[in-house]
């Protein structure tokens, strides 16, 4: 019996943070020059890194690596946040999708968290696992 193997696109993590891009991305798409260069690029940057950094942790293969990036991405998710809500306190950008947003964020930032968690916990799985196939 082999162990199966969940793609990145599979991950429910990584599916939500590559809507979370989707948004920023419309939402960037609603600013005049000006707002994009003040706030949509970071704003951009912060959400297209939440995925970036879960893709490459999950093709890691050392748990503390992988978890690495996943704080990485944690910290990217936070920032995106900041700038979600200074954008909609300063009314820039189109107000039903930072709402949303804001959504997917916060579901987003609970998500990512007990993904970090469980990937420290599965921490010594592979080695019980090595242990087992050495005794056969």
């Amino acid at each position: 019996m082999g162990m199966r193997y969940i793609k990145l696109s599979d991950l429910e993590v990584y599916k939500i943070a590559r809507e979370i891009s989707n948004v920023a991305w419309k939402i960037y798409g609603s600013l005049n020059w000006q707002e994009k260069k003040v706030f949509g690029d970071q704003h951009l940057e912060s959400a297209d890194s939440i995925g970036a950094n879960i893709a490459e942790g999950y093709g890691r293969f050392h748990y503390l690596d992988k978890i690495k990036f996943y704080y990485n991405a944690r910290g990217s998710l936070f920032e995106c946040q900041h700038w979600t809500e200074l954008m909609e306190e300063r009314e820039i950008g189109d107000s039903e999708l930072l709402v949303a947003l804001k959504k997917l964020l916060t579901k987003e930032e609970v998500k990512l968290n007990n993904f970090i968690s469980s990937t420290y916990k599965s921490r010594n799985k592979g080695n019980i696992l090595r242990l087992v196939e050495r005794n056969k």
